[in-house]
């Protein structure tokens, strides 16, 4: 992968010249953005115009289609007034883990709060709790479990900021901070990681999943 920073920077120029003053702000979330990225990572790169119609989505399509790594470039694209009025719970994380490269979005600040990140947590732990079951018994997926080991990582994120008022982006800053609880089931999901899991890791990462988050629902439900 080349200089995500050159990369960001090549595709923020293109946007600027497609889009003019209708572009807002051009940013990357994810493992790029946390300098955390191996060669397996997607580039999550966010968009926001002023308005979004499907006309744009149509030239972002084409934009993207010439740029290098095409298959790896997926992220969030909006019209400004959509993310505003988005799930508080949803825009929390969505502000804190945006890394930008063109215009702001600090206008998000004062619209997200302490509440939202307790929001983000349960609502994250029952996403994981019913996906967990549901894959367990009817799909046995390791992708889908794949994707549930992500969502805890940014589950643990907002429940330390909800905690302490600190958000932590990376991995290896936050597993310190974490309970020996967490801090076991991140190393799994490291061990997950690097190898496709048999059928005794798979029920391993399943049951500890289960457990953390059906004590998350229990402790932060109202």
């Amino acid at each position: 992968m080349t200089d995500i920073k050159i990369w960001m920077k090549d595709l923020t120029e293109k946007l600027q010249g497609a889009f003019g003053e209708k572009l807002e702000f051009v940013g990357l979330q994810g493992s790029y953005g946390r300098g955390e990225a191996t060669e397996s990572s997607d580039i999550d790169v966010v968009v926001i115009f002023r308005e979004l119609v499907m006309g744009d989505l149509e030239k972002y399509k084409d934009l993207i289609g010439k740029m290098p790594y095409r298959e790896k470039i997926c992220g969030f694209v909006s019209g400004r007034g959509e993310l505003i009025n988005w799930d508080k719970a949803d825009l929390f994380q969505f502000y804190h883990d945006t890394t930008p490269y063109f215009g702001s979005i600090d206008y998000l600040l004062p619209l997200v709060n302490r509440p939202d990140a307790k929001r983000a947590v349960l609502v994250g732990a029952c996403n994981i709790y019913h996906m967990c079951v549901h894959n367990f018994l009817h799909e046995y997926d390791a992708q889908i479990l794949r994707s549930l080991c992500k969502t805890s990582f940014f589950v643990m994120i907002a429940k330390h900021f909800y905690e302490t008022g600190d958000f932590i982006k990376k991995k290896s800053d936050l597993i310190f901070l974490l309970s020996e609880e967490e801090q076991e089931l991140l190393g799994s999901i490291s061990i997950f990681d690097r190898t496709s899991p048999d059928k005794d890791l798979f029920r391993e990462l399943s049951e500890k999943l289960l457990m953390w988050s059906g004590g998350l629902i229990n402790a932060f439900g109202d």
